[in-house]
């Protein structure tokens, strides 16, 4: 069975840990606002929430970026069985849009965060804001585009999560094997 190297295959799995995280705890904080996420897990966990929503968003800035020189670097690995157009298709452009969609997040919510003039937070350290303090522009890349980039690695995800099922359970074509870690 062919497979990618393991660096890419663990890159892999723990960007989607990092992602599902990020994800979920992006979604808790944009549904119910600032104030209720204070009012439901009071101040020190709100800030502890950010605080890490922030770190995973650098850590899958960088490591998104690795995985890509990686991608370019190294053969993808042949099907046991060729994919259908529909399928090769629906894979190339699931995978470049979640991509994108990855770096896209990661860099608007670092500009965002910077430019609406709070910390932009890793781990225990400041980074730098890229943009000066512009409090709308800000205010559009946080919450209107990184809210967008949401919706569309979340849909990505379902869709990835979906055919991986589709060519483990349903087909049996040795698909998931490519990226399985072990």
């Amino acid at each position: 069975m062919e497979r990618y190297a393991f660096s890419q295959r663990l890159l892999h799995w723990v960007i989607a840990i990092l992602v599902l995280g990020a994800l979920t705890v992006g979604w808790t904080l944009g549904t119910l606002g600032y104030k209720s996420v204070v009012d439901t897990f009071g101040q020190d966990m709100t800030n502890t929430l950010y605080k890490y929503h922030k770190t995973f968003g650098v850590i899958i800035l960088g490591l998104m970026l690795v995985r890509i020189v990686l991608k370019l670097m190294l053969p993808k690995p042949a099907y046991a069985e060729p994919l259908s157009n529909f399928d090769r298709i629906a894979s190339n452009s699931v995978h470049g849009i979640l991509y994108v969609a990855l770096v896209g997040m990661a860099l608007t919510g670092w500009l965002g965060t910077g430019a609406s003039g709070f910390p932009v937070e890793f781990f225990d350290w400041k980074l730098p804001g890229i943009l000066s303090k512009d409090k709308e522009t800000g205010q559009f890349l946080l919450y209107t585009l990184h809210g967008v980039f949401g919706f569309i690695i979340t849909a990505c995800v379902a869709l990835h999560i979906g055919g991986a099922l589709k060519h483990w359970l349903v087909r049996k074509d040795g698909v998931m094997g490519r990226m399985s870690l072990f």
